[in-house]
């Protein structure tokens, strides 16, 4: 994999200078215009957290080194999510670095940042094997991530190959009452970053019995701006309680919120209960913020939206997936 190493830490020295030149500032440009949840510092901020995470040197040689070196050559057909600024590049990432053959769907929401990273891969290598996916090709293993109704339908169809198969999470934060303003500016990252619309946004926090949340809003994607006030109105209308926080609503319920301008609290009286609502509502998890519980897919507050290499979607490891 040391080659193939070599490839990608020099494909994030090339994107630390992204929007720095004609060309890419160009490809922003047509990428915020694709997606209009887009914005130019989401774009900047998923580039960000690629390049500190994933592309640095050390990190990635310390990280492939636990897996091994596959024999068998393979087609792995990669269908990619478009909910935040390129999303499917880590599963890309390890395709190609066990030395398969990568067949990408990119979403018709995320495909002028997925290609234009596909572009300067091929541009640092002409060895990578990077082609564009065919639904009626026939492929060795495939990981899809998508909505609920999208999971199903790629469980399905690809039944007969080994699969990894993703569909919606949710992610919580679990407060103490003792956060610093440090944390909690964090938190609001982790709820407010791509407009809410990551698996990786808190959607839920858990908070000490008698602890009030006050996460100030911020000025939101003008989408979101109009979800908020359909949303806030629907309530008024059926008469439902809320608390209006100028760009959200604050709902008392021990749930996720269905709706991304709505973030729910629950309040405990021991940890002991959140731990055990964690552990019945696991499937649905993504990630937990907090500093106060041994969760696998514990994350610092404001670190929601930069996962590590070991920071797997579901929890699942996709590199023992490709090479097991």
């Amino acid at each position: 994999m040391n080659g193939t190493i070599n490839i990608f830490v020099e494909l994030g020295r090339r994107l630390r200078l992204f929007g720095k030149d004609e060309h890419t500032k160009m490809v922003l440009a047509n990428a915020v215009a694709e997606n209009e949840w887009f914005a130019e510092q989401d774009v900047y901020r998923a580039i960000e957290a690629i390049c500190e995470e994933y592309l640095d040197e050390e990190k990635l040689t310390r990280w492939a080194a636990q897996y091994p070196t596959p024999s068998q050559p393979r087609k792995v057909a990669i269908v990619m999510a478009g909910n935040i600024p390129l999303v499917g590049f880590f599963d890309m990432m390890c395709v190609v670095l066990c030395g398969y053959k990568a067949y990408v769907k990119p979403s018709s929401k995320d495909s002028v940042l997925i290609n234009y990273v596909i572009a300067e891969l091929k541009d640092i290598s002409k060895d990578i094997h990077i082609e564009e996916y065919n639904p009626t090709d026939n492929y060795d293993m495939i990981i899809a991530t998508g909505g609920a109704e999208a999971a199903k339908h790629f469980s399905r169809q690809y039944s007969s190959i080994p699969a990894l198969i993703r569909g919606s999470r949710h992610s919580v934060a679990i407060l103490t009452g003792k956060e610093s303003n440090e944390e909690l500016q964090g938190l609001q990252r982790d709820i407010f970053t791509y407009n809410g619309l990551g698996c990786r946004n808190v959607s839920l926090v858990f908070l000490p019995r008698g602890a009030e949340l006050n996460i100030p809003a911020q000025k939101m994607n003008p989408m979101y701006h109009g979800n908020y006030l359909h949303n806030k109105a629907m309530r008024q209308m059926i008469g439902e309680a809320f608390r209006d926080m100028g760009e959200y609503i604050l709902v008392e319920e021990c749930n996720f919120s269905s709706n991304i301008s709505q973030i729910n609290y629950c309040f405990y009286d021991a940890i002991e209960q959140v731990e055990q609502w964690l552990a019945e509502n696991d499937e649905q998890i993504q990630c937990v913020v907090a500093n106060i519980t041994s969760h696998p897919r514990r994350v610092a507050f404001g670190r929601a939206q930069y996962p590590t290499l070991w920071d797997y979607a579901d929890g699942v490891d996709v590199m023992r997936f490709l090479t097991e």
